[in-house]
């Protein structure tokens, strides 16, 4: 299950800067990663991660979270 909570999506995107349609659009696809197996535990792993991350985000209309 991936669970989402709207009022801290709101509160990270304006913190962040970003619009809470792109935050939430990379919260969904990270816990999606997550829930296929992929962690970020180690840096390599966090580069492969990242790197899914910011491709999907792109095809999706969305600009790079990190």
């Amino acid at each position: 299950d991936i669970v989402i909570c709207w009022p801290v999506v709101l509160a990270e995107a304006r913190a962040q800067s970003k619009s809470s349609e792109a935050h939430l659009a990379h919260l969904v696809l990270h816990g999606c990663l997550h829930a296929r197996g992929f962690d970020h535990e180690k840096p390599q792993a966090a580069k492969k991660m990242e790197v899914l991350e910011v491709a999907a985000l792109k095809m999706l209309g969305y600009p790079n979270p990190y």
